[in-house]
């Protein structure tokens, strides 16, 4: 009887060495499998060639998204703000200037010369102040404006 197949060297499941007792022994390689593998990893770069453009454009998009959320909420906190003091300020010889400027303090993150701010109200006691501010946006991928606007937030409170 011959002897067992033995692995010409340890790990390697490619080469395989029959040894016989009258023969030299013999390395027999495998050749389509390799060549299989190769093919493999060519089709895996060619996949993630084609899915790689896709992706990117998910995550900058994704990106983009976030830095209009932070703008909105931003924004929404900064009338908010002004609306509180607009409530409280209606004895102040000039309540929209101090209204504006508090919005214009809460949204120090926006592009000052960018955020309109509009104040309405008769300043009667438990009369309603509106305080408005818009901010534009635009969404851009890659050089591309995907869709653009202006941010709204409106808040009404009663003076105080």
């Amino acid at each position: 009887m011959g002897r067992k197949p033995q692995l010409a060297h340890p790990g390697s499941f490619r080469k395989t060495r029959f040894a016989s007792p009258r023969k030299s022994p013999k390395v027999r390689l495998e050749m389509n499998s390799r060549l299989d593998i190769r093919k493999e990893q060519g089709q895996t770069m060619t996949e993630f060639a084609i899915v790689l453009p896709v992706l990117v454009l998910l995550v900058f998009g994704v990106i983009q998204f976030g830095i209009l959320f932070n703008n909105y909420v931003t924004l929404t906190d900064a009338a908010r703000a002004g609306a509180r003091k607009a409530a409280v300020s209606r004895s102040a010889s000039n309540p929209v200037g101090v209204t504006v400027t508090q919005v214009q303090n809460s949204a120090s993150d926006l592009n000052q010369s960018d955020l309109a701010v509009t104040v309405s109200s008769t300043w009667a006691p438990a009369s309603d102040v509106t305080v408005t501010a818009t901010y534009p946006y635009s969404i851009n991928l890659l050089g591309l404006v995907v869709a653009s606007g202006r941010l709204s937030s409106k808040v009404t409170e009663r003076v105080e």
